[in-house]
Order: C-alpha cells, then sequence, then structure tokens
C-alpha cells in the first residue's frame, strides 16, 4: 500500500508576505535586483526619503559617528516621552509644579520625566557634535549647501525646545532663568524695544517697537513670566516647534537623497 503524500507544512511568514493586505502596502520584496531594490525604496513612504545607494566609506562609523542618526533617535524618544508626559501635566499656574512633583513620586513610570530631561541634553549634545562633524569634514560644501542651512536651522530649534521646555516645571530656577533668557530678546535687532533699530520703526510720533509690543511680550504674553508665558512656552514646546522639526527633518533627510546620500572622506 502506497504511502499517503505528506501534508504540506503551513509556513507564517510566507502565508502573511503572499497575503492581499500585505501586497497593498509592501509592492516589493527582499530581491537581488539592483532595480527592484531601487523600487522598494521609491515606493515605501519611510524609505523614499533617504538614497537608494550609500557610499561605503561614507557609512564608515569613524566617519559619520553617527550623530545623524543619534540626533533622530533621542528626538523619537523625546517624542514618545513627552506625549506620556503630557498625559498628566497640566500648564496652568495651580498645577504646573505639584504635577512635575507627582510625576516623579507618585505616578507609575515617572521615570518617564528623567528619561525626558536627560533625552533634551543628549540630543543637544549629539546635535551640535553632528554639525561639529559635518563641518570638520567638509560635508557642508556644493551641492550639500542648502542641506547645511537647514541643519542650522534644525539646531536653532533644537535649542528652542530646551529653551521653552525649561519653564514647564514652573520652579524657582525655571522661572528666573527664563526671566533672564527672554530679557535677552529685549535686544533682538528690530524686534527688541531695546535693540539696535528699532528707534528707526516709528511713524510720526508713534513708535511701532515698544516694552508692550516687542519679540518679549509676543514669546511672554505679559511684562512679566507668568501664566501666560508658561501657556505660550507650553504650546510652543508640545506643538509649535516640533511641528516645524519634523517638516525640516523630513526634507533634511530627503536632500541627502537628492545631493547623492552621506558625503564621503575627502
Amino acid at each position: 500500500m502506497a504511502d499517503a503524500p505528506k501534508k504540506p507544512k503551513f509556513d507564517l511568514a510566507k502565508f502573511i508576505t503572499e497575503g492581499q493586505i500585505w501586497k497593498s502596502m509592501f509592492r516589493h520584496g527582499y530581491t537581488t535586483s539592483d532595480r527592484d531594490r531601487s523600487l522598494s525604496v521609491l515606493t515605501n513612504v519611510f524609505f523614499h526619503l533617504h538614497p537608494v545607494k550609500v557610499r561605503k566609506s561614507g557609512a564608515r562609523f569613524g566617519f559619520t559617528w553617527c550623530a545623524g542618526g543619534l540626533s533622530f533617535f533621542v528626538f523619537l524618544t523625546l517624542v514618545v516621552s513627552g506625549i506620556l508626559l503630557m498625559f498628566y501635566y497640566r500648564p496652568t499656574v495651580e498645577y504646573a509644579y505639584n504635577d512635575i512633583v507627582a510625576l516623579r513620586e507618585h505616578v507609575p513610570f515617572g521615570i518617564m520625566r528623567e528619561l525626558h530631561r536627560w533625552g533634551a541634553h543628549a540630543m543637544i549634545i549629539t546635535v551640535w557634535i553632528h554639525m561639529f562633524r559635518v563641518f570638520m569634514t567638509g560635508s557642508y560644501k556644493p551641492p550639500r549647501e542648502f542641506n547645511w542651512v537647514i541643519g542650522v536651522i534644525l539646531l536653532v530649534l533644537t535649542m528652542l525646545l530646551s529653551f521653552t521646555g525649561y519653564l514647564l516645571p514652573w520652579d524657582q530656577l525655571a522661572m528666573w532663568a527664563i526671566t533672564v533668557g527672554s530679557n535677552m530678546a529685549r535686544a533682538t535687532p528690530f524686534l527688541g524695544h531695546e535693540g539696535p533699530g528699532a528707534s528707526l520703526l516709528s511713524i510720526g510720533d508713534i513708535q511701532l517697537v515698544t516694552a508692550g509690543s516687542d519679540v518679549r511680550f509676543a514669546l511672554l504674553g505679559g511684562r512679566f513670566v507668568g501664566a501666560g508665558a508658561l501657556l505660550r512656552f507650553y504650546i510652543l514646546h508640545c506643538v509649535a516647534i516640533p511641528t516645524v522639526v519634523v517638516i525640516l527633518m523630513a526634507v533634511h533627510f530627503w536632500r541627502i537623497r537628492k545631493d547623492g546620500g552621506i558625503s564621503g572622506p575627502l
């Protein structure tokens, strides 16, 4: 009597990757063809921001220090931990400080606050290291000069993120640090009422830039650090600046691809 044919073994991975749901999202699989590799990158919303090919010499850790990738990783960590903190933090004078204390002592996973705080320091460091590496290796030269400008703007926005987040604990250190920092805005050219060029902005006897209408007043929502400043810094820190950062980071990655990938050694 002939043996019955063996039933084929069920392959879960093959079942998933050959299914209609998977193919509707990923139109190209892993192949050895250069053309299909390019199509896999170009047809994926995440992959297409990166170049199809990368110079082997430019991908060495000794050349890039992986500072750009570390900066992006730390940013993602800050986004996740920041969203979790928003569930517990209330940006009001009455509750801000108490919520910070509760996050440290009573709320489960209160370590998220410390992770967010130290992550902010780490991002400042990694972004500066990334900019230093790009400058020292000449990666800002044509055709990458536009992307260098985008990087400088992202550096400034990173420091603004740290500055606006400094007020949110609403303790004495935060209030006086922001008081000193915002006072510097009074000397902003043309925008601060004590800055160069402010006296030139007038219509007749009406001075356009005054203590109640300059950039410091707009930043604090008043003449002093108070409830208006806390709310504005919260919106800037959690919504406005991160939105601009995400957009510019997408442009930054896209330009790397358009400029031929990661620059190689000089």
